[in-house]
């Protein structure tokens, strides 16, 4: 099975630079849209490698058995001249039969809704002002130093992406407040957070609602962005967002390249027209953090 698994990543990494895969067995369609999206900002993948590793083996019955596994792609990008590297960690499960691999897929998971407080934009309570300053180089070298990895000292979540988009936005110098009310303000502490901390519809709800503390205007292209800002994603354009990305760079365009857990990843175009969540229905809101 691990020979089998092996030579399919050879196969989708060498898609990456050529396309000698095109209509065959072990062709992905995701590889050559991120091809199909470079081409497009005149930008291609230099060289790529995936290295695997299996997370668990279920023998089911009748010879069937399948592979838990992750990948570590890594993409060395030229874009207009200017080299940078991509990475992603794809959780994937593979299927077989009588030992042959039958079908392996990326398992995606999105954010399912909590309840109908989470959408609720805080009431402010009073007047008093929390004075801070966004350190932009902090938030970002925290999202570099976590983006594969979780942070102990706090709690990790599943579908994990708003949780780590709030640790850097706090790394950054954004004060937690409104603890205990998981409906208000932007908290983690004693293993319970605010709905805003971590769920990426009412982070999005909260950001632009917020008139002290931690809170963000929204602009209306991704251009407008600065390092350190946040970009949430409505993949089925139903109003409601499921995913938060912070941008750490920008590339030869000026255009943001972006950090993000649960699918984890790192410096990856911050339209998501790679990601198998997208959809041509996709909306995005662009957010750009304020100083308070």
């Amino acid at each position: 099975m691990r020979e089998q698994l092996q030579e399919l990543l050879e196969k989708r990494t060498q898609q990456c630079v050529t396309q000698k895969y095109r209509g065959s067995t072990h062709f992905c369609p995701k590889i050559e849209q991120k091809k199909e999206s470079l081409t497009k900002r005149t930008g291609e993948i230099v060289k790529a490698l995936a290295t695997g590793k299996v997370k668990s083996l279920d023998h089911g019955e009748d010879q069937k058995s399948a592979v838990h596994y992750h990948v570590h792609f890594k993409y060395l990008i030229n874009h207009k001249g200017i080299l940078f590297l991509e990475e992603e960690i794809e959780e994937r499960r593979a299927e077989f039969y009588k030992g042959i691999l039958v079908e392996d897929k990326e398992i995606l998971r999105l954010e399912e809704a909590v309840n109908e407080n989470e959408i609720r934009i805080e009431v402010e309570d009073s007047d008093e002002r929390i004075t801070y300053q966004y350190d932009r180089l902090k938030a970002i070298q925290y999202a570099e130093r976590w983006w594969n990895s979780y942070n102990p000292a706090y709690k990790t979540f599943e579908v994990d992406c708003t949780n780590y988009i709030s640790q850097c936005l706090h790394a950054g110098g954004a004060p937690m407040r409104g603890y205990p009310n998981r409906s208000g303000g932007w908290w983690m502490m004693n293993q319970n957070w605010s709905f805003s901390w971590s769920v990426a519809n009412s982070l999005r709800s909260y950001l632009p609602g917020s008139k002290r503390g931690l809170r963000a205007i929204e602009v209306s292209s991704p251009e407008e962005l600065q390092l350190g800002d946040v970009i949430c994603y409505d993949f089925q354009g139903d109003g409601r967002f499921d995913h938060t990305t912070i941008v750490t760079a920008m590339d030869a365009d000026g255009m943001p390249l972006v950090n993000a857990h649960t699918t984890n990843s790192r410096m990856r175009y911050w339209a998501y027209e790679d990601s198998t969540a997208y959809t041509p229905n996709i909306k995005y809101k662009f957010l750009t953090i304020k100083d308070d």
